[in-house]
């Protein structure tokens, strides 16, 4: 860069034969005194070293030589000014560089150093070459660092000590050098060069705004130290760290030409300063959408904030995206979990408190909360110190009005739990190193649309998403693949859970879970579970099975299809009914099961694949469809693939309406589960009733509740051989157990008949 060439800039003063008018004796502001007319000082049209020259007669103790012309002064440029002087006579005196640095306005920009360094004259005759450097950056030969106040300057000489001697001064030169600092064939400009100190106390913002405006094109370099900023600092040139920034928490850096981790990381220094100091520019600036890890694997030493590390919001709703990276935790006290218990009172007609808490100082946001009546999954959502009461993720099925409980803090990599609200926040192609020390993810307390896709959450210690609110609000979780810490453990033995749900609208798709404790809880309704492979099993003999997908919620109205359940059960409960008896509400139900592959290897004979636990009395199977899966065993049958867990309640059988059970395949199973079912009988004696069993073929203990249709093969005969016409009476649910469908004949008869029964009522 020359501005004399690229910009036409003048900064050579007029020779003195044009006149010395424009040459003052002072600093060369207007109304200074001039040589024009002065005893003192005399033009020399030729001198045997000079031709023509300036001799002045020093008769003060200091003169100065002073051109009157603004010379400009920008950021990032470099000046010289130079002379050459010689003695003619008389004491010899000291000869220095000097200059009057002006801000825009005209008032002198103070602070500043003004003055070369100074050279003895010491021989007469002599030619000495007078010098100094004015720049915006402290670099090598630099005499006079200005800031970008200054805006232009008076330069010229000054001559100090003895007084009495004569000296003659050649031309004086001011050359733009700085070509020789910051060359054009560059592709990079230095922050020093525009005044930045990297001390890490002065601020240095301005300069760094000053290189970015001059750039370019090219890159920003920020060379070895430590650069103070703030205030929020945009730079929109590329950027590259030799050195480092240091700026307050609530102070945003944003990169827009360089937006990604390891930037962020040579900016800091740290790996993990540097992705909260990217995250938090990821929210606060509308020029970023996607933090992109760049693949960099980062040593996670203990849990981030994701809120305290945006440090000035709670709420956010724009979309968002951290891709493409590793988090790799590292071992230590910082992911003990730890745990704390207090009593409480609860009332189910305040279904999401507890009040009157005691010790509530010690209980945190986000803790799990277990105790007698407390359902799976279920979270601290608030604290509220003040009135000692805590809001809850989920209601409780069974508490006492008061009693005592136990809050367990996990810890996670990524804690989203201090925002009030995220709405579309995505991580892809992420993988969590839990390394059996962390969790994964908490989400926000509310939210929607969060979306893990191509994510591995690789041996979390306790959870790997967990929704403490309604975050989880149309949660997309889709091919990610999580890989127990525990897969050495019987499977009762296991605690690890996947995922879990409090809101509606799931996409679980296409993922991968493999033996963790569980899959998921899910409570909410309206989800879609499709193509995902979840296996839970172990090497214990005939060992007990786990289930993989808990369904909290009634009617849930969720479609889980062509998955791969592997080793464990789907269930259907109500843990998080506050009021579990049945009332007035939708029963179990609104689900459809179908094309899914349904398999478990050298399990319990009573272990079954779907199970239904009610927690309270009077509910009963309503929309509920099971169809064209494949049931297989190996090293051993199961009894028969659905049951009821009876452990609290059972189910109401005259009740289940709109149910189907059909056209799945069974392997390895002693009795298989068909509603309706087209049942064969025959009577080879003559009887007038018949009684055709349907019992092991209803779902869930269903009772015998309907006969859709009855056909007749080859003709009925009576008593007396004759052929007979007759319909029988039906009588349905008849027996100890309503399993049987019984026909009740005018008169004796036999014969074999094809009946339609069915558990439920169909209309």
């Amino acid at each position: 860069m020359n501005k004399a060439l690229t910009d036409g800039v003048v900064f050579m003063p007029p020779p003195f034969a044009d006149g010395l008018n424009v040459w003052s004796s002072e600093d060369g502001t207007p109304g200074s005194n001039t040589y024009d007319g002065a005893f003192n000082a005399a033009l020399v049209p030729a001198d045997q070293d000079f031709d023509s020259c300036l001799e002045i007669f020093k008769n003060d103790d200091n003169v100065k030589l002073t051109y009157m012309g603004q010379t400009p002064f920008e950021q990032g440029c470099y000046l010289r000014i130079s002379a050459k002087v010689k003695a003619v006579s008389g004491p010899l005196p000291n000869v220095r560089a000097v200059a009057w640095a002006a801000k825009s306005g005209g008032s002198h920009a103070t602070g500043y150093v003004e003055q070369g360094p100074s050279v003895p004259l010491t021989a007469y005759g002599e030619v000495v070459e007078v010098s100094a450097i004015i720049g915006s950056g402290s670099r090598n030969g630099v005499d006079m660092i200005w800031g970008a106040d200054v805006a232009y300057a008076h330069l010229g000489l000054e001559m100090t000590g003895s007084n009495g001697g004569i000296v003659r001064i050649d031309e004086i030169v001011i050359q733009d050098i700085t070509g020789a600092y910051l060359r054009d064939m560059m592709d990079w400009v230095d922050v020093r060069d525009f005044g930045a100190a990297g001390d890490g106390v002065t601020n240095d913002r301005d300069a760094f705004l000053a290189a970015d405006a001059a750039a370019n094109g090219r890159t920003v370099l920020i060379p070895e130290g430590v650069y103070r900023i703030t205030s929020n600092l945009t730079l929109h040139s590329d950027v590259r760290f030799e050195g480092t920034i240091s700026m307050p928490d609530n102070v945003y850096l944003s990169l827009t030409r360089s937006f990604d981790l390891p930037t962020y990381i040579d900016a800091f220094g740290d790996e993990m300063l540097g992705f909260k100091k990217a995250f938090q520019a990821l929210l606060n600036y509308a020029d970023h959408e996607v933090l992109d890890m760049c693949g960099r694997r980062l040593d996670v030493t203990a849990p981030i904030d994701m809120q305290d590390a945006v440090n000035t919001m709670t709420k956010f709703e724009i979309r968002r995206v951290i891709k493409n990276g590793q988090f790799y935790v590292i071992d230590g006290p910082a992911w003990d979990t730890s745990s704390v218990t207090a009593n409480g009172s609860y009332n189910s007609n305040n279904p999401f408190k507890l009040t009157s808490v005691s010790n509530i100082a010690s209980i945190k946001r986000g803790d799990l909360i277990t105790g007698n009546g407390v359902g799976r999954e279920v979270y601290v959502r608030d604290v509220d110190v003040a009135s000692n009461s805590i809001t809850l993720s989920q209601g409780l099925w069974g508490a006492s009005s008061s009693q005592s409980y136990t809050f367990t803090r996990f810890k996670y990599v990524l804690d989203f739990a201090g925002f009030t609200k995220v709405n579309r926040m995505t991580l892809s192609e992420v993988e969590f190193q839990c390394n059996g020390e962390a969790s994964g993810v908490r989400l926000a307390r509310d939210g929607e649309n969060a979306i893990f896709q191509d994510c591995f959450f690789i041996k979390p210690k306790n959870r790997g998403i967990t929704s403490i609110g309604r975050g989880c609000q149309d949660l997309h979780i889709e091919r990610c693949q999580f890989i127990s810490n525990e897969q050495g453990l019987a499977a009762t033995a296991r605690q690890s859970l996947a995922f879990n749900m409090n809101a509606n609208d799931a996409k679980i798709r296409d993922n991968r879970f493999q033996r963790m404790g569980g899959t998921a809880v899910m409570h909410g309704s309206n989800h879609i579970i499709q193509g995902n492979h979840m296996f839970q099993g172990d090497e214990v003999d005939k060992g007990p099975r786990t289930s993989g997908l808990i369904f909290t919620y009634e009617n849930n109205n969720t479609v889980l299809t062509g998955n791969y359940i592997d080793n464990c059960s789907v269930e259907l409960n109500n843990e998080h009914d506050p009021k579990p008896n049945f009332s007035s509400e939708y029963s179990f139900g609104g689900m459809t099961i179908t094309g899914n592959i349904f398999v478990t290897i050298d399990a319990a004979a009573w272990f079954n694949f779907i199970i239904i636990k009610p927690y309270g009395t009077g509910h009963y199977v309503s929309g509920f469809h099971v169809t064209n899966n494949t049931f297989r065993t190996y090293l051993g049958n199961i009894n028969r693939v659905e049951g009821v867990s009876t452990t609290h309640a059972t189910l109401n059988g005259w009740n289940y309406r709109n149910m189907t059970f059909e056209n799945n395949a069974y392997f390895g199973v002693n009795q298989r589960t068909i509603s309706p079912v087209l049942l064969e009988y025959s009577q080879n004696s003559n009887a007038s009733t018949w009684s055709l069993d349907a019992g092991e073929y209803m779902p869930f203990g269903g009772k015998a509740r309907r006969c859709s249709g009855l056909v007749f093969e080859d003709g009925l005969k009576d008593g007396a051989n004759a052929a007979m016409h007759e319909m029988p009476l039906v009588k349905l649910a008849q027996g100890s157990s309503n399993e049987l469908v019984q026909l009740k004949w005018p008169r004796a008869c036999r014969g074999k008949v094809y009946a339609t029964i069915r558990t439920d009522n169909p209309v």
